[in-house]
């Protein structure tokens, strides 16, 4: 399969993992957010304003190339994924959360994701730029993403045991689509890859290691509990790497090879910094379980 194929497959990709996604969801889900408000809020006001925020910061001090600072852009945009309810498991956080946190992040992320994008296209390119996206592109993405997980959803309440079926299956092509949009970025670019790694490293490990601190620490000095806020670090440090490759990849959105590399180095890294971080969480929990004891 040629570079040009696995391009223009990558919406229909990218539709095949939210709906993936939507059969793991519920209406439940979503009603969830009102039962614990305070969590949702603080998680949702960190994600959608605060992330970006540091991520421009980011890039600012780095003085990263315009294309390359609207890539990282695009993935402080982009929701959490799958990933996040995976690790959040593994270290004792508030699964629920996480799912609903996925659920409400996507459908947000549909209005919020176009807005960032296009501030940071004029501001790093210029208002007369061609690249960005546009009405017609934002129903795009809306149809990519929004559709499929509605579509996922229907199936889950209509066929909960076929929709259960297909969850390791879909997680399987996930992982299979991921590992194809990255090669696609790399021989793209070439010998390029190397000098673009070297200029975007440290940004891409900083905005990750913020992100699951802000995440984190920023819900407990609400007076968030640990398993919730260990829920909301992993669901705001881990975006979702596929959507924001497939949207730069795109010839239909953003259509720039150089934007996805941001992605495609978090995608390789949120695995082994996610591991270090939940470590260092299941710790901290441990060492507060001992010592509240002894102030008893």
């Amino acid at each position: 399969m040629n570079n040009s194929t696995v391009l223009l497959l990558f919406p229909i990709t990218v539709a095949v993992i939210m709906l993936g996604l939507g059969l793991t969801l519920t209406a439940e889900d979503f009603r969830r957010v009102l039962k614990r408000p305070r969590a949702m809020v603080v998680c949702l006001v960190v994600q959608m304003v605060v992330l970006p925020a540091i991520c421009l910061g980011l890039v600012v001090a780095f003085g990263l190339r315009p294309e390359l600072a609207i890539g990282m852009m695009l993935l402080a945009a982009s929701p959490g994924g799958s990933t996040a309810s995976l690790y959040s498991h593994l270290f004792k956080g508030d699964v629920a959360l996480n799912i609903s946190l996925t659920a409400v992040n996507s459908v947000l992320a549909m209005f919020t994701l176009p807005l960032i994008v296009n501030l940071s296209v004029t501001g790093f390119l210029g208002a007369d730029s061609s690249i960005g996206l546009q009405f017609d592109k934002v129903v795009q993405v809306f149809s990519i993403v929004l559709v499929p997980i509605a579509i996922g959803m229907a199936l889950r309440a209509k066929f909960p045991a076929f929709a259960v079926r297909m969850e390791r299956p879909v997680k399987v092509l996930s992982v299979i689509v991921l590992v194809m949009m990255i090669a696609s970025v790399i021989s793209g670019l070439g010998e390029e890859v190397f000098q673009i790694l070297g200029e975007i490293i440290a940004v891409v490990v900083l905005f990750n290691l913020f992100g699951m601190a802000i995440g984190y620490f920023g819900p407990r000095l609400a007076g968030v509990g640990p398993r919730e806020s260990t829920a909301s670090a992993f669901e705001i440090g881990l975006h979702n790497a596929p959507l924001s490759i497939a949207i730069a990849m795109s010839p239909t959105l953003l259509n720039s090879t150089e934007m996805a590399m941001p992605s495609v180095t978090y995608g390789f890294v949120m695995f082994f910094t996610a591991v270090i971080f939940g470590l260092v969480v299941a710790r901290r929990a441990r060492n507060a379980a001992v010592a509240t004891p002894s102030r008893t």
